[in-house]
């Protein structure tokens, strides 16, 4: 059922905001520099995670290193597997030739080790947002495979079907069989409805703020428009007269709105805003998202609904790949406002992958030193440096910036 306030206000609003007008209403798109910038700096930290994760997931954790090298297509990976992993010596092993192993290496089996003991820490706010997400199905269920696409989104373990379902059996039941790699035909179901988890991060905050000053103030979206981008005067008017509306809670029952109308407008944004808010970084790519269009109760042409709200989300493009953010979660540098617990793996990764490119360059200079003086000696010997070393420079001396094209699509660790 809907809230009654919610209920009040569908038919209250209905005459003054005509439903022709929401699919009519345009807002052009504008680029972000500082959000696209936050997506940019993850660059090289998703090849590193895709290239490893190549290796993790081979038995016994061990990949002969051609083979590693024939998958660099299919992980888009911008330069030969063998000179990304001498840029990043901290990631992967590898053995002497003439048949090279990749392998974890010391630096990442003590990551690996961390992750799991912080997943353990953090397992009763990973159970919550994923009864949080079941709890906005309109079935109260998701299909495991969907649920395993976003995993790395919310913060959840790669097997987190068996080390942390099972911890919460009055939350969760498993229906059918995953398969080994949670790409069966099961579902996760919501065993038992928990009303402290069916408050969206919007009734929270007013919720906090009653406790604050006495008040509960009306529950609504945070909309924080880009310097300098200005709406028309009837997208303002719309949007004005849209936030009147009552807030719709993403985790009521709406069944009973019209798809076209503002208030089943006003409970799609948000549905996108809490799952960006449930999300590991705040932001998440549109493709993901719309694998739970059929649970979530989202349209086919849901994704407009971010460029349609400038001021509450941004869609950028980089990566290759459309990636919707939650605007109010970031400062003005791109910069998260508020880090998630679950985001300090992806710092340590990053610290890992720092300290081996440190050594790299490091390394690098020593060998551009070594030329140099090998070029002055056989000047004066009148006789022309080897091009051994030479060779091996420019290789190693690729420009970086390959890693960080934006042409490839972006995933999580």
């Amino acid at each position: 059922m809907l809230l009654p306030a919610a209920a009040a206000g569908v038919h209250r609003l209905k005459s003054l905001c005509p439903v022709r007008r929401i699919s009519s209403l345009k807002v052009p798109w504008r680029r972000d520099a500082a959000l696209d910038a936050a997506i940019l700096r993850d660059r090289r930290y998703r090849l590193a995670s895709r290239l490893v994760r190549e290796v993790l997931l081979s038995p016994g954790r061990r990949l002969l290193l051609r083979y590693l090298s024939k998958r660099r297509q299919r992980i888009r990976l911008p330069v030969l597997v063998p000179t990304f992993l001498r840029r990043y010596p901290t990631l992967l092993s590898v053995s002497p030739p003439p048949n090279p192993v990749a392998s974890p290496s010391p630096h990442l089996l003590s990551f690996l080790e961390f992750a799991s003991r912080h997943h353990a820490l953090h397992s009763p706010l990973l159970a919550s947002r994923l009864a949080k997400l079941l709890m906005i199905s309109s079935t109260r269920a998701l299909p495991v495979p969907k649920i395993a696409a976003a995993k790395r989104d919310f913060g959840l373990p790669d097997d987190f079907l068996t080390s942390l379902v099972p911890r919460y059996p009055h939350l969760f039941r498993l229906v059918g069989d995953p398969g080994p790699d949670a790409s069966g035909n099961a579902f996760l179901e919501l065993v038992s409805w928990d009303d402290q988890l069916a408050k969206s991060v919007i009734e929270l905050r007013a919720d906090k703020e009653a406790d604050v000053v006495g008040i509960r103030p009306r529950p609504n979206f945070t909309v924080k428009l880009p310097r300098g981008f200005y709406l028309k005067k009837e997208m303002r008017e719309w949007v004005r007269d849209w936030l009147e509306l009552p807030y719709v809670s993403p985790y009521a029952d709406t069944s009973g709105l019209h798809p076209a109308s503002p208030e089943a407008e006003k409970r799609l944004i948000g549905v996108l805003h809490e799952v960006l808010s449930l999300s590991v970084e705040r932001r998440m790519a549109v493709p993901i998202i719309g694998k739970f269009c059929d649970e979530f109760r989202l349209s086919n042409a849901f994704a407009n609904a971010f460029t349609r709200h400038p001021g509450i989300f941004y869609v950028s493009l980089k990566g290759g790949i459309k990636t919707a953010v939650l605007r109010e979660a970031y400062d003005e540098n791109g910069e998260l406002v508020d880090k998630d617990p679950m985001i300090e793996l992806k710092e340590r990764f990053v610290a890992i992958m720092d300290e081996g490119h440190r050594e790299y360059l490091e390394e690098l200079r020593k060998k551009r030193e070594e030329l140099e003086k090998q070029r002055l000696q056989e000047a004066y010997r009148g006789a022309k440096v080897g091009t051994g070393i030479e060779d091996e420079m420019e290789e190693e001396g690729i420009d970086e910036s390959d890693e960080d094209d934006d042409s490839e699509e972006g995933e999580a660790l």
